[in-house]
Formats: structure tokens, C-alpha cells, sequence
């Protein structure tokens, strides 16, 4: 069956994601992360498109971004993603895939869905745990909005709120802190786990024989807390804690 055309915009915005094969991790550390804001900075000024958001997860990569009007958007994304995987295989010495094909795309034709989006990027890491607050988030554009840009273009996104640039930020501040349950591209989060034990960590729980060798009642709280959490399944605590995933479903 042939794929399904893509929607084109017709003010050519889009948020974007680029996730890893079978949602493998994408970026190991943080120079990873690093060197992806420099591809992408690279080929923003050989292909004239605009961006607008970005959030990197160990995982995936959220983008809003404006297409140039004589380069198409796929073109971009090929050579952004190129160019990183290139750079991934050599630096860890492998071979073969590492995005998925074909990268999730929606169209942005409101200012009201352009806003929605931009939240949405930049609360993604507090969404799935990562973060106590939209503004400690390392690996979002949000750093640029409330310091000095190097990828993103804030101007026209301060406008939106206010022609004065004080007010403007203030209610770009506010804005990008409510609480809200925007839902885009229609994506399920998943933590890797790599995320999971950073979250254990948080919990005080170091490694998982401290785990199993705790209070049933104390390690319970603690496999409960894991359960509520966004984006980890009964299966992935089971393999990082060796915990039984009889016992873990039981638990609520």
C-alpha cells in the first residue's frame, strides 16, 4: 500500500518529530545533543528554513520549523538527519539506520495551533517527569527565548504577545507555565531506560538491589510512584528493577 501524501501548509510551518528506530535512544550524551544544535544550525543557513521550538529527548526530536520557500521541508529534514547520523556512526562505531524513516510531520495554519505547539515542545520534558519546571529544561529552545538566540528566531514570536518586548516576554513566560493538556501529533511518550533510572535515582534508589532489598512495604510505594509515572510500562520496571511483573501489576 502506498504511503499516504503528506499535508502541505499553507504558511509552509510544521512541527515535526524525528524519533529513533524501534524508539532506540538517539542520544547517548550530552555532546550528542550538542552536536545535533550545530547540524541544525548548520543547515539553517544553507536551506533558509526557520525554527521556531525545538525539544531533544534521549529518543526523539520535536521541531517547529518554517520551510524555505525554495527548498522543501523533506529536503531539510534529509539533510539534517544525514548529516547526524553520519557523525553518530563514526563517533560510536556503527553501522546502519538510526531515525526512523519517515518522520511524523503536522501542518501549523493558526496562530492559535502555532502557540499550542510551542508550549507543547517546550513542556514535553516536564510532561514525561524530566523536569521540575518548563524553564530548567537543558535541551529546549527555551533557553533561547529567555537569553540570546542561536537557532531560533524569537522576534516574531514575542509579537504575538505584545509589540512591547518587556510585556512580551512576561506573557510568553506565563504562557509557556500553564498547565494544559495539549495533545500534537498525536504521539504516546515513552521513557527509555536510561530515563527510568535517572527517575529512580531521584527516588534515592541507586541500583536495584537497594530496590529488592528494601521493606516490602517501602519498595512497593516506591514501584507504585514508577506505575503513575508518564510513558513507563509494568514490563520496563520489571527488567530494570528484576522486580516480577506479576507483582508489579498487582500493585496500586
Amino acid at each position: 500500500m502506498p504511503r499516504e501524501a503528506r499535508k502541505t501548509s499553507k504558511t509552509h510551518m510544521y512541527h515535526i518529530m524525528i524519533r529513533g528506530i524501534n524508539r532506540q535512544t538517539i542520544f547517548e550524551e550530552e555532546e550528542d545533543k550538542e552536536r545535533f544544535l550545530l547540524t541544525l544550525k548548520k543547515y539553517q543557513e544553507k536551506s533558509s528554513y526557520k525554527v521556531y521550538a525545538y525539544c531533544l529527548m534521549d529518543n526523539h526530536i520535536h521541531l517547529l520549523i518554517k520551510e524555505s520557500e525554495d527548498e522543501p521541508l523533506s529536503l531539510a529534514v534529509k539533510r539534517i538527519s544525514s548529516s547526524y547520523v553520519f557523525w553518530y556512526n563514526w563517533k560510536y562505531q556503527r553501522i546502519g539506520h538510526l531515525f526512523q524513516e519517515r518522520y511524523k510531520s503536522e501542518t501549523i495554519e493558526t496562530k492559535a495551533y502555532f502557540l499550542t505547539v510551542l508550549r507543547y515542545i517546550h513542556q514535553n520534558p516536564l510532561k514525561a517527569g524530566l523536569a521540575s519546571c518548563v524553564f530548567t529544561s537543558k535541551w529546549t529552545s527555551i533557553t533561547e527565548y529567555l537569553s540570546h538566540p542561536s537557532i531560533i528566531d524569537t522576534k516574531p514570536v514575542f509579537k504575538l504577545f505584545s509589540k512591547n518586548h518587556l510585556k512580551a516576554r512576561h506573557l510568553f513566560k506565563q504562557y509557556m507555565s500553564k498547565p494544559n493538556d495539549d495533545q500534537c501529533l498525536d504521539y504516546t511518550y515513552k521513557l527509555t531506560d536510561s530515563e527510568v533510572r535517572v527517575y529512580l535515582n531521584e527516588l534515592g534508589i541507586t541500583n536495584k538491589n537497594k530496590l529488592q532489598h528494601m521493606d516490602p512495604y517501602d519498595r512497593n510505594s516506591i514501584l507504585i510512584q514508577l506505575k503513575k509515572k508518564k510513558g513507563i510500562s509494568n514490563g520496563q520496571i520489571a527488567r530494570i528493577t528484576g522486580i516480577s511483573k506479576s507483582v508489579i501489576q498487582r500493585l496500586q
